[in-house]
């Protein structure tokens, strides 16, 4: 079997959405949702090789989740059926038109045990790239080992990294987070974070260039900075370039990060230089935010350039 240009690991979950407050009924519908599957969908919608790596539930939530996969061209041959625990869900409630409401139900579940042995055959199969975030290792002391040792592995092996910092408030504190995450960027090629995460990945307090240049001492040698509508800053041992987000008619920005780090990492894959590979995050980034969903609305290659030039209320005919 050949092996993928990019394996990403974590828990992929099923996402049931609300359009209202979830105290109030009303139906739901059901999703896929993760950060690390988000990435892997986005990446095999531009016809790259993807493969996911986590453990799922031997129930039909876990089936869905590996159809869905499945669906979008991603590998699942390294997953894992956990006979004892369920997989897990996650709520999401549009509670206004400018503010979602997510309810996580994922402690004791079957993502949150995830360990080493999940991912000795996805690692040794090899990878172009791995992509990892900080949500696996705050799953639990097993998924915190075992997304340490997936970095190692991959980084001893010659496969280059990608950690987004990708921090959850409800699932660790900060403390927590800088503990396991400062550590894993060492081991890095690439390190993905907002503004406000920067400090996880390095020194409390510190500034964006101090940290930006631990990170480079230490062996990283892209720092993605995300700035939301303004964009995204990158940080190479070359210089600071600077991408400004496109504008769309944004409806729902869960999933843009995760597109964002799905753009980039195909221009990667795409020998594309580093404002080529910014430019295509920017692109996926205002293709999610402009449709409902995590990952639905990713473009496909032939779709790419649908946002160039384009105006509020366009219609291709």
């Amino acid at each position: 079997m050949t092996a993928p240009d990019l394996l990403t690991v974590g828990e992929a979950l099923v996402s049931l959405r609300s359009a209202g407050p979830l105290a109030a009924g009303g139906p739901l519908t059901m999703h896929l949702a993760g950060a690390e599957s988000n990435v892997a969908v986005g990446v095999a919608r531009l016809g790259h090789r993807a493969a996911w790596a986590g453990r799922v539930g031997a129930d039909e939530f876990g089936e869905y989740v590996l159809r869905q996969l499945r669906a979008e061209g991603v590998a699942v041959d390294g997953v894992s059926r956990d006979p004892d625990r369920p997989t897990g869900l996650m709520f999401l409630e549009r509670r206004t038109a400018d503010l979602t409401r997510v309810q996580y139900h994922r402690a004791g579940s079957a993502g949150s045990a995830l360990d080493v042995e999940d991912l000795r055959a996805p690692l040794t199969a090899g990878a172009r790239m791995l992509h990892l975030t900080g949500i696996t290792p705050a799953l639990s002391d097993t998924a915190r080992a075992a997304t340490r040792w997936a970095a190692e592995a991959a980084a001893g092996a010659g496969i280059p990294v990608c950690l987004d910092v990708n921090h959850r408030a409800r699932l660790w504190s900060r403390a927590a987070a800088r503990e396991a995450l400062t550590p894993l960027a060492g081991y890095a090629s690439i390190v993905i974070a907002s503004t406000d995460e920067l400090d996880l990945v390095g020194d409390p307090g510190a500034d964006e260039s101090t940290v930006v240049a631990e990170l480079f001492r230490r062996g990283v040698d892209t720092v993605l900075v995300k700035l939301g509508a303004d964009g995204a800053r990158a940080h190479a041992r070359d210089g600071v370039r600077h991408t400004g987000a496109l504008t769309v008619t944004a409806v729902d920005t869960v999933g843009a990060g995760d597109a964002f780090t799905a753009g980039y990492l195909s221009g990667w894959f795409d020998g594309l230089d580093l404002a080529g590979r910014l430019r295509r995050a920017a692109t996926l980034g205002a293709f999610a935010v402009s449709s409902p969903g995590d990952w639905e609305g990713l473009p496909r290659r032939a779709e790419l350039s649908l946002l160039d030039g384009h105006e509020a209320g366009s219609v291709i005919r």
